[in-house]
């Protein structure tokens, strides 16, 4: 009998659902310091998983949750930049 393959889980920093991580989006800030969204989810740097939904990216920035996750000042505009990404990519 095969051995079933594991699926990774992650949780996401709005709504705390835990959900399979190829559903969810990855938030990425790399080395230096600088926030995207990691569409690939390869990107090296410290990683972060939200629902590939407007709720919880609406939430993100409502509640400066990326502020919590990365301890550090995050600019709204890296919000802004977030939110238009995950638009432009629906």
């Amino acid at each position: 009998m095969p051995k079933q393959k594991k699926i990774p889980m992650r949780t996401c920093i709005a709504c705390r659902e835990e959900k399979p991580k190829k559903e969810m989006l990855r938030i990425v800030r790399s080395a230096s310091g600088e926030i995207s969204l990691d569409f690939s989810g390869k990107l090296p740097g410290r990683g972060a998983y939200i629902c590939d939904s407007e709720a919880c990216i609406k939430k993100l920035r409502k509640y400066r949750l990326l502020h919590k996750t990365f301890s550090q000042e995050v600019d709204e505009s890296v919000y802004q930049a977030i939110e238009e990404e995950f638009l432009r990519a629906k």
